[in-house]
């Protein structure tokens, strides 16, 4: 799918760094590419997406929402209900994080030892998806979490639709962080230890059925998208 004009807007191939997303530590370890940060929101299914509230005591408050790049913005999903979202829905500041682990790093001492990893990171105020355009909003969504479920199944209702809350998060301001080599150690340690990467990548298990479903029901083709895509072998729907 190509973004439409409302949700991409301008943005340059590289991120700029500002001082939220500007690395202290590790600074060789920032990669300023903007495609390495789609790569990252695309590979994803969940963000853990923050915010400071004042009630019932003042305390930064972190839930895994289910997440969705649409062109320059990362779409955010959830219930009306929901404490988080609806503060960020009232103009205050998120910070959305993604995480793909990719391996665990064995090096000569424990101290030494590391992971491999893909970090995104994005600050900003999100925006109301508006009712004429939060349909599409989740079509986008299900397509990134479940490839050609949307047209296997009925439309949302319109009880669904106002029960369901849709933010869009610009990614204007964000960082990527990405460690992908093998262990950084002292080279007087004992060479004769074993020292190396472990590769992590998910892995996906056979569909099971509902105990409500027919046994003459076949399993549709998009828990096999969905099982090609979570196992990286298709590329992230767009």
């Amino acid at each position: 799918m190509t973004a439409s004009p409302a949700t991409t807007g301008p943005s340059s191939a590289e991120l700029p760094v500002t001082d939220r997303t500007r690395f202290t530590r590790y600074g060789h370890r920032q990669v300023t590419d903007r495609a390495a940060l789609h790569d990252v929101l695309d590979t994803a299914l969940v963000a853990h997406v923050a915010v400071v509230r004042e009630t019932p005591a003042p305390a930064a408050v972190v839930l895994p929402i289910a997440s969705a790049r649409d062109g320059e913005s990362l779409l955010l999903h959830g219930s009306t209900g929901g404490g988080l979202l609806r503060a960020a829905a009232a103009g205050q500041t998120v910070t959305a994080t993604v995480t793909v682990l990719d391996g665990v790093v064995y090096a000569r001492t424990v101290f030494d030892s590391s992971m491999n990893y893909r970090c995104a990171v994005v600050y900003g105020v999100p925006t109301v998806v508006p009712d004429e355009e939060k349909e599409e909003a989740l079509r986008v969504l299900s397509e990134h979490l479940m490839p050609g479920r949307w047209e296997e199944v009925r439309r949302p209702t319109r009880r669904e639709l106002a029960a369901t809350l849709v933010l869009r998060l610009p990614l204007d301001e964000a960082s990527v962080k990405v460690r992908a080599a093998g262990a950084s150690e002292d080279e007087a340690e004992d060479p004769g230890a074993w020292a190396g990467v472990l590769p992590l990548h998910t892995a996906v298990g056979a569909p099971r059925a509902g105990d409500d479903v027919p046994s003459s029901v076949p399993v549709p083709a998009s828990v096999a998208a969905g099982a090609q895509r979570l196992a990286g072998w298709l590329p992230p729907y767009r």
